[in-house]
């Protein structure tokens, strides 16, 4: 009860903030106006998850989405958030439970769902690629979608990961790069890369 409340509250905080921002996509995948026929991963760092649901929302909407959360308390706030906006939830991490929840995630992108992973939680280092996201993708022969999103201004948390939530009436710039086919022996610094903004 005390996780849907909260889910609630917070889902409510972002679609308040959510109308006074404006969200603006630079899409290099291509992947609004060719949609692929398979599914894929959306990654981004965990930092941005609090525009992530505005995005999805306005820009893959006609996509059927899952979010990778932590079976904790936290990761089940997480998942009642994300499912007042669409998106459905894998329960599961690198440090629990990881085996099954990769079993769950490949469950779903063989049901024809996207999934989306932050490749540098729950616990990080900052912006730091862990092999999970490589490694679903080359299990699942799916393709990568990094997103950034970048904030005109924000307030910075003082968590691991410098969480961080944009100020009302700011600009989002949100990034689709283009798709990563990771192939059986990845390189991992090279999506790492990509995500920061590099080319």
């Amino acid at each position: 009860m005390k996780a849907k409340i909260l889910g609630w509250l917070i889902a409510t905080l972002i679609r308040t903030i959510g109308l006074t921002l404006r969200l603006r996509l630079d899409d290099r995948s291509g992947v609004t106006k060719s949609p692929p026929d398979t599914p894929m991963i959306w990654a981004f760092w965990h930092n941005r998850v609090f525009v992530a649901p505005l995005a999805y929302r306005k820009f893959l909407r006609d996509r059927r989405g899952s979010v990778l959360t932590s079976p904790s308390g936290d990761g089940e706030i997480i998942a009642q958030v994300m499912a007042r906006f669409g998106i459905g939830s894998v329960r599961g991490s690198s440090n629990k439970r990881p085996a099954a929840a990769l079993r769950e995630l490949l469950r779903e992108i063989r049901a024809g769902g996207d999934v989306a992973i932050t490749p540098d939680g729950p616990r990080g280092p900052l912006h730091t690629l862990q092999p999970g996201v490589v490694k679903l993708a080359q299990l699942a022969a799916v393709p990568v979608l990094p997103i950034r999103m970048n904030y005109g201004r924000a307030i910075t948390l003082k968590t691991w990961d410098r969480f961080q939530i944009p100020l009302p009436f700011t600009r989002i710039d949100v990034v689709f790069e283009e798709l990563q086919s990771l192939p059986r022996v990845a390189d991992e610094a090279r999506l790492e890369q990509v995500l920061k903004g590099g080319s």
